[in-house]
């Protein structure tokens, strides 16, 4: 969360990936950061325990939303 708010801060759109299960908690503390204008890329959650290739799926579903964060769509 802190690399995110620094990196947007300085310019640099900045992806911050959240998984469902913490999307609450990262944009209180986005917004305690004075970063509410900081887009989470929310995935399904968990991560700790996928597969490659379920990993490869919360690319997938990661990818497109990353993109339209950085291209500011």
């Amino acid at each position: 969360m802190h690399d995110s708010v620094m990196l947007e801060s300085k310019g640099r759109p900045t992806a911050l990936i959240l998984t469902t299960e913490f999307v609450l908690e990262g944009k209180t503390q986005r917004d305690a950061l004075g970063m509410s204008g900081l887009e989470a890329v929310v995935i399904n959650h968990p991560l700790s325990s996928l597969t490659e290739a379920e990993i490869g799926q919360r690319i997938e579903q990661a990818l497109p939303q990353i993109e339209c964060v950085w291209l500011g769509a």
